[in-house]
């Protein structure tokens, strides 16, 4: 069974009024690095999943789950 990591970070950005370039800023990383993230290309390290958590106000659990 192969898991794919979801994630629910363009909703949450959507929710709070962010483009990617502010979230990019708030978790010191580029804009395009929150684009491959949000769209499932880059599974982000530990830290920055906890970093985006943090900006986005959420549990790292509540953004981030396992599914097929």
């Amino acid at each position: 069974m192969r898991e794919r990591l979801h994630n629910c970070i363009r909703e949450e950005r959507a929710r709070l009024n962010l483009t990617q370039a502010e979230l990019a800023t708030k978790v010191d990383v580029s804009r395009k690095t929150i684009n491959t993230v949000e769209n499932g290309v880059f599974i982000p390290s530990t830290i920055l999943a906890l970093r985006l958590a943090k900006a986005l106000g959420k549990p790292v659990e509540s953004i981030f789950q396992l599914g097929p």
